[in-house]
């Protein structure tokens, strides 16, 4: 084989859901590698929310827009097919940020070694973004205490089901936002929730009252929407907000009015919102406080697998109507 597909951003998406011509399926030929190059074989990528972003002409987020006509941005594992790197030889697995693409030519930067004997699966479900993403967010900027009560939103998704299981297991009481009852179900049966409500059926103020009489000391927001409104006053004094994600306005025009800010005085709230590119460094200590809860058993997954490189297009539009279950990869 001398060529490979890759799927190129050729536009920036408007409002809504994300049509087909924003994306452009190129073939490419098979690069040279040169000195401290090595060329990565794909064999699964990862779709993030993160993704929507990415796409806009924002240009002060925390990472630049992809470019277009470049590669769309994502990351994935494969087996390394040919090395120049002296940190790298064929044959190794590895992830990191490698694009839309079935090969991907790489100086080695972001790129990391997978020493676990796991499913690829696994490996981007659990020990890539989503949980680097929940291991810094829930311990490093939350701060958790044995005792105290967590709500999380998009608790049935990759980020937010691997914080409420990390929770479980340090001693919280847990509580899950989620957008279905089949959702609902995996949550407590499965992954050992303590209580879910449904953003789309429930009563949010009553549910709260019901689930949460000690009040909230901590809230892990991943999806935005009304729940916020409802979070915020049963916050308890000092309770911590983490700020992950917003899918819930990804593709508004204007994002939704947030919540008053009074009761951040009257509760001495602390509100951080955090992103992993600035985290990236850290990955091998994230990894190694991750690690131990994996191979304990403390963490279980579910991947949402699409087939094929193009199948991304429209998997991705997923993410707004909540139909993935799991964390969605694309198989190439």
């Amino acid at each position: 084989m001398t060529t490979y597909k890759a799927i190129n951003l050729v536009k920036r998406p408007n409002p809504g859901p994300v049509s087909a011509d924003v994306f452009e399926v190129v073939e490419k030929e098979l690069p040279t590698v040169n000195d401290g190059q090595l060329l990565i074989k794909q064999t699964h990528m990862s779709l993030d929310p993160a993704m929507f972003g990415w796409m806009s002409p924002d240009t002060e987020s925390y990472i630049p827009p992809v470019e277009l006509n470049t590669v769309m941005r994502s990351s994935g594992v494969g087996k390394v097919v040919e090395s120049k790197h002296p940190d790298f030889a064929k044959g190794d697995r590895v992830m990191g940020m490698m694009g839309w693409q079935e090969y991907a030519l790489s100086d080695g930067q972001g790129i990391n070694k997978v020493q676990a004997d796991v499913p690829d699966e696994m490996v981007l479900s659990v020990f890539a973004l989503p949980g680097l993403t929940a291991t810094q967010g829930l311990f490093n900027v939350g701060k958790p205490k044995s005792g105290e009560t967590l709500v999380v939103t998009g608790a049935a998704g990759s980020v937010g089901s691997i914080v409420g299981q990390l929770a479980k297991a340090d001693g919280l009481r847990v509580i899950g936002v989620v957008g279905s009852n089949e959702k609902a179900d995996w949550i407590t049966n499965e992954l050992g929730f303590d209580g879910t409500i449904n953003y789309k059926t429930d009563d949010l103020d009553a549910k709260l009252k019901e689930l949460t009489p000690d009040g909230i000391d901590l809230y892990f927001e991943n999806t935005g929407g009304p729940i916020q409104h409802h979070v915020m006053q049963h916050m308890n004094a000092h309770g911590r907000i983490v700020v992950c994600g917003m899918i819930a306005d990804y593709d508004k025009a204007e994002p939704a009015p947030g919540p008053s800010w009074i009761p951040i005085i009257k509760k001495r709230l602390t509100i951080q919102g955090f992103t992993m590119p600035d985290h990236f460094h850290e990955v091998p200590s994230l990894l190694e406080k991750l690690t131990p809860y994996v191979m304990g058993g403390k963490i279980k997954y579910r991947s949402h697998t699409l087939e094929g490189l193009e199948s991304a297009i429209e998997g991705l539009n997923l993410f707004l109507t909540g139909d993935n279950k799991g964390k969605l990869l694309v198989k190439l």
